[in-house]
């Protein structure tokens, strides 16, 4: 990675960071779940206001990206900017809430864009109650002018969780395969970009195969798995500094690595001979571990958050099902019983659910159930839909959809698509070429 591409990836300079909470109860605006679907709140977000130069054009970009990681998000509905009678000057500005209840909208988000040299920006914003008629929080930030996105980014995630009572996910980055080429000669790169598909960028040439590439939980650090001449091998990629490690050659076939919560452990499958087995490598001595021992395939292995317990899928009951273990390769057990297959298991960040691939009738589906297997909802189906990832805050999913291959059998389109864990809004993520293998980061560090 370029010494340019860190700075686009860390170029937040937080040389003043200003948080101010009003403690006003403000259950009467909070999001509401009914039946399994939710109820947009509707907001109303004006343009933030510039004092010079270019910063009336960074307020307007600020206030798009806010609206459309809120909207996106499937939580929020937003009023549209021709119908504000009396948009603020400023977000010190108390607003005329007489103006904003007859529009039906229950919060207002006003701020702006001060320039303070060529290079840095003020930004400030508040979210305003309009039926309590009081501030709820606000926010202000010194950053670089070219960090105008990341800005957006945690003001959607103050907003977010002030209304919605969770933990909000949009300053937050995916990686994941970017394919290109014919199907019998696919080029395979990693790549990165925000959750929202802006600030693209690619980690790899495409010279060598690159496969499921894993965000560790604790650090801006990704796992992956790539072939270079022939041999399968497990690298470790720091974002940060753009350092990479191989971890190590294995025998056979390696499949699958993924950080364990702590950060410190590799989890992952390897093939010899016909029999795949789970294991682990212990980061600071390289150390390996077997945790599976039997003649079936065991593969796809996820930690739970509290690194307890291991799910992952194997064919050991005769066909492809979810199992789960102590982390020690004790106590295994199926969790999986409904009709069809069952791939991909992974632990969502809160320990309430794991998402899974399913296969049933030629179809495959995204879903989730709970750990013991309870609760099973499908949520995306496609003719190939695969690789489940987690949002941090547990309420979206990241997949990627290969569409059923034309007539000549050797083209198709693979694309990377969110949704909801309600099953509802599921949206594409745009980019250059084809995508799969999505993998969330955690919050980026401030």
């Amino acid at each position: 990675m370029t010494k340019t591409l860190n700075q686009i990836l860390f170029n937040i300079l937080a040389l003043t960071f200003c948080l101010y909470i009003n403690d006003v109860n403000a259950d009467d605006i909070r999001i509401k779940i009914n039946s399994g679907q939710v109820e947009p709140l509707p907001v109303a977000i004006a343009d933030f206001t510039g004092n010079e130069g270019n910063s009336n054009q960074i307020g307007r970009q600020i206030s798009e990206v806010i609206s459309n990681n809120l909207v996106g998000s499937g939580q929020f509905k937003a009023v549209e900017s021709a119908a504000f009678i009396a948009p603020p000057t400023s977000p010190s500005v108390r607003p005329n809430f007489t103006d904003w209840s007859p529009l039906g909208i229950k919060a207002l988000v006003t701020g702006s864009v001060k320039n303070i040299n060529n290079e840095e920006i003020e930004v400030e914003f508040r979210l305003w109650d309009v039926i309590a008629e009081t501030d709820l929080i606000g926010l202000r930030l010194t950053v670089a002018s070219k960090a105008w996105r990341r800005v957006a980014h945690i003001i959607s995630d103050e907003i977010f969780e002030r209304l919605s009572g969770d933990s909000g996910y949009f300053d937050t980055r995916i990686v994941y395969v970017s394919e290109s080429g014919p199907q019998n000669k696919r080029v395979k790169r990693l790549a990165i970009m925000d959750q929202d598909g802006e600030n693209h960028q690619y980690l790899t040439d495409g010279s060598f195969l690159v496969l499921t590439p894993r965000f560790s939980p604790t650090s801006q650090e990704i796992t992956y798995l790539a072939y270079f001449k022939n041999e399968p091998r497990v690298y470790i990629f720091n974002l940060e500094t753009g350092q990479q490690e191989l971890l190590g050659s294995f025998p056979g076939m390696t499949f699958a690595p993924r950080f364990s919560p702590s950060g410190d452990k590799i989890i992952m499958s390897l093939a010899e001979k016909g029999i795949t087995d789970i294991y682990t490598m212990n980061l600071n001595n390289q150390e390996v571990e077997r945790l599976t021992n039997s003649n079936s395939i065991d593969t796809s292995p996820s930690y739970s958050p509290d690194a307890s317990k291991i799910i992952f899928n194997s064919d050991r009951g005769g066909s492809q099902q979810i199992y789960i273990m102590d982390a020690n390769g004790k106590n295994i057990k199926r969790i999986s019983f409904g009709e069809g297959r069952y791939a991909t298991p992974v632990w969502a960040p809160k320990g309430e659910l794991i998402a899974f691939t399913k296969m049933h009738k030629n179809k495959f589906y995204i879903g989730v159930m709970a750990p013991d297997g309870s609760g099973e909802r499908l949520l995306a189906e496609g003719y190939l839909v695969e690789g489940p990832t987690w949002a941090p805050n547990g309420r979206v999913l990241m997949y990627f959809k290969q569409d059923r291959p034309v007539d000549d059998g050797k083209s198709t389109n693979v694309n990377l698509y969110k949704i909801d864990i309600t099953g509802f809004r599921e949206t594409r993520i745009i980019t250059p070429s084809d995508g799969s293998d999505p993998a969330w980061s955690p919050m980026l560090p401030n």
